[in-house]
């Protein structure tokens, strides 16, 4: 699945689905797998903190969607144990020409909001991904690096 035209394979792999992506809101549904649970049955908080910090790019993009985010910081709190069907809404609060500043809540199916985060984000141009090289260093033989 894209988010936005972007595939992002760990968001792909938790089973994230894209509901609304406009106008500086986001909406992503998640239905957390067995794997995806801590050991107190609920959903781990570094899902929840995933679904958070991707909300919230999402969000940042929908205004700038030739852009990609980069995650600056980031605040968590969680409010209550998340069970079930989670949904994960996002909102840009206020952006400047390179940084967006963000919000987003996980609500249980019961509409009741389980954790809230607010983050900071770096807008930066999407650059082409693929294999990349790396080139030895030009140092004559049997010479050893110091850095």
């Amino acid at each position: 699945m894209s988010f936005g035209g972007v595939a992002i394979p760990f968001v792909e792999h938790l089973g994230f689905k894209l509901m609304l992506f406009e106008g500086g809101a986001s909406q992503i549904d998640y239905d957390p797998a067995p794997e995806h649970l801590n050991s107190f049955d609920v959903t781990h908080g570094g899902a929840l903190m995933t679904l958070l910090d991707v909300a919230m790019a999402v969000a940042a993009r929908s205004v700038a969607k030739e852009m990609g985010v980069v995650t600056i910081e980031m605040k968590t709190s969680f409010m209550r144990p998340a069970r079930g069907l989670l949904s994960g809404k996002g909102r840009l609060m206020h952006r400047t020409a390179t940084m967006a500043f963000t919000e987003a809540t996980v609500f249980d199916a019961e509409g009741r909001a389980c954790a809230h985060a607010t983050g900071t984000f770096k807008y930066v141009r999407r650059l082409p991904v693929g294999p990349r090289e790396t080139h030895a260093l030009n140092q004559p033989p049997n010479q050893i690096s110091t850095d």
